[in-house]
């Protein structure tokens, strides 16, 4: 039996993708399961949901005591069950509740900024370890995705420092398109990029965001596919590259139609209202 565990804010569409990945993981190939020594037409998938299991158990406490008593029930709940797959959406807003659910899986819903209660937001810290991101509300199109890694246990890749790697240097201020656009050209040839964010907020009176945020620009876009594929370094404002004899590497400019080329940042900014 494998746990997943649907965790995020309250809003960001945990409930509707829990729903959308239970409906795929049914339908989809033939599946062995061990709980019953058989094959079956379609694993069985246990769904558990956060608000229901609190009805059940007339539990509304909402403190930290009572978060940390809900994950530890739906640890209990999930491991009572003779299922191949048990999926648990809940808010699990500190890492002590992931950790007490103990999941197989763990996919985080992070669709939007704020939640519709403060101190949930207040309490939430976003998780540094996570096997799928979703950054969009669109969970047929997810729930697909995720599911099928799932039942091919297909787990994303590890980033390796000492395999082939290619590097992207550049402000990013913000991150858009045309660096995506980039990124994708890039990791084709060895698998995995190296991201390098200049550290140059306010240079030539401009460069508005810090490197911390342009990192976060830069993972939300990419993680929920390219996660495990790229790293992302935070480097001095580099000017100038300079090498003597030849090294081993090589540098090169790609070029692309206008309707990447075309894509500004500073533009981007201008309709931020951020100059």
């Amino acid at each position: 039996m494998q746990k997943i565990l649907v965790m995020g804010l309250p809003g960001a569409g945990k409930t509707t993708f829990a729903e959308k990945l239970k409906a795929y993981l049914e339908s989809n190939s033939e599946f062995f399961s061990p709980a019953f020594e058989l094959t079956t037409s379609k694993p069985i998938v246990k769904w558990l949901n956060a608000d229901d299991v609190r009805k059940k158990y007339n539990d509304w406490d909402f403190s930290h005591e009572g978060r940390v008593r809900q994950s530890i029930r739906m640890r209990e709940l999930a491991d009572s069950f003779m299922n191949d797959f048990v999926i648990a959406d809940f808010i699990a807003p500190l890492p002590e509740m992931r950790h007490n659910f103990k999941a197989d899986w763990v996919i985080w819903i992070d669709t939007i900024e704020k939640g519709r209660f403060e101190d949930t937001n207040k309490m939430f810290i976003p998780p540094d370890v996570y096997d799928f991101r979703i950054t969009e509300q669109n969970a047929e199109k997810w729930a697909e995705f995720v599911g099928s890694h799932i039942i091919e246990n297909k787990r994303r890749p590890t980033f390796d420092s000492r395999k082939d790697t290619v590097m992207q240097m550049g402000r990013f201020q913000p991150w858009h398109g045309g660096h995506r656009a980039l990124f994708e050209r890039l990791i084709q040839r060895t698998g995995q990029v190296c991201i390098m964010i200049r550290d140059c907020q306010g240079w030539n009176g401009s460069n508005p965001f810090t490197a911390e945020q342009v990192k976060e620009f830069i993972k939300r876009d990419l993680d929920p596919i390219y996660q495990g594929q790229y790293e992302v370094l935070v480097i001095p404002n580099i000017v100038h590259i300079g090498w003597g004899r030849d090294v081993g590497y090589t540098m090169q400019q790609e070029v692309f139609d206008d309707t990447i080329h075309s894509i500004s940042a500073t533009k981007i900014r201008k309709k931020m209202g951020i100059e």
